[in-house]
């Protein structure tokens, strides 16, 4: 019986963190439309400070669609465990991607299109390895947890690294640098995500009839989560302000998995009793994401796509077998290069603070 209802909840887990991509990989693009929509009539811009996107209906039905997202989230992480859920957040980077192209104009090439995919094949190969946390079913037992040296170690530094990056890295390098605001949101969630689990078991607990509106951990569970929750929702729109959407989700998910995993794996020892496989089949499916990730974003200024490959196996093939270029082909791609190398030269500025500066992090 309980191995039935542990297949039953898996699925519902499952149903539930897929359903929370889609809403969340949506609400990237409505609120990205807002906010354009407000640059363009001149109001402050959300990453200068400016709060006018409270103004704007569009940002609110991006705010309703992540909000419909985050519901479908916390409630698959009070049926399966963090790491089953966390992983197919990679979903709302293939989502987020493809609407862009369609709705944002953000052109995404052939190797951002293999980037979403090897993203989505390393979130499976993490689900199908991924630990199998320790059992918490009361919030006595989740404030044992919480008080555990490990974990309040891990959460200390956390709240100093937000604050350090809050009040002194961000005024200098925010509007710059993309890992900013991203890591912010990305190191806070982790902490947010555990109480989300904690309030999952007390939701829980509460339709068993158990007094959990007495239990003062609740009621901390709930403070932390919401201030955590508008903490991540502010920065988060400082980065989709300032930066290409496109590229400030991938990041975010591979910074939010990593804060989240460590957390996990720090307050429910996931990771003691894992067999060597599932080791390196969870390690290989999170290496796999970094590399879609890195094409992603590598390559997100070339204009490759599958049209211009067989161009490009025809080039190669007649280098390849000794054939000479026409003066006339020469000059054309001498004249091309020159065009894009002016054309280079014009945007290079624009793009550095459009895609913000990793070396100078």
């Amino acid at each position: 019986m309980s191995q039935t209802r542990g297949r039953y909840d898996f699925c519902i887990g499952l149903v539930l963190a897929m359903s929370s991509s889609i809403f969340i990989g949506g609400s990237f693009i409505l609120k990205k439309k807002g906010l354009l929509r407000l640059a363009r009539k001149g109001s402050m811009r959300a990453g200068q400070g400016g709060h006018a996107y409270l103004k704007e209906w569009l940002w609110w039905a991006g705010l309703l669609s992540m909000g419909a997202g985050e519901v479908a989230n916390f409630a698959a992480y009070a049926f399966a465990p963090a790491t089953l859920v966390t992983p197919l957040g990679a979903l709302s980077v293939l989502v987020s991607a493809i609407l862009s192209s369609f709705f944002l104009n953000e052109k995404l090439n052939l190797h951002g299109k293999i980037g979403c995919l090897l993203s989505i094949l390393g979130s499976t190969v993490m689900v199908i390895h991924a630990p199998q946390e320790e059992e918490v079913e009361t919030l006595d037992e989740m404030s044992h947890k919480l008080g555990d040296p490990g974990f309040v170690v891990f959460a200390t530094l956390v709240v100093i690294v937000s604050l350090i990056l809050i009040c002194v890295v961000g005024p200098r390098h925010g509007q710059t640098n993309i890992l900013v605001y991203i890591t912010i949101c990305s190191v806070i969630g982790a902490l947010s995500v555990s109480c989300v689990k904690g309030l999952g078991i007390a939701i829980k607990e509460l339709f068993a009839g158990k007094p959990v509106l007495k239990h003062p951990l609740s009621w901390i569970l709930l403070l932390s989560l919401t201030v955590c929750v508008s903490t991540q929702i502010n920065y988060l729109n400082r980065a989709l302000d300032i930066f290409n959407t496109s590229i400030v989700t991938p990041i975010y998910y591979v910074i939010f998995t990593t804060s989240v995993l460590t957390c996990s794996a720090i307050l429910f020892k996931e990771w003691q009793h894992m067999a060597a496989d599932d080791i390196i089949g969870t390690f290989s499916g999170f290496l796999t994401i970094i590399v879609g990730i890195f094409l992603l974003h590598a390559f997100k200024d070339v204009n490759f796509t599958l049209a211009n490959l067989p161009v490009s196996l025809r080039k190669d093939d007649r280098a390849a077998n000794g054939t000479l270029l026409s003066t006339y082909d020469s000059f054309n791609d001498d004249e091309e290069s020159s065009a894009c190398l002016g054309e280079m030269q014009s945007t290079e500025s624009f793009s550095a603070r459009r895609n913000g500066s990793l070396s100078a992090f």
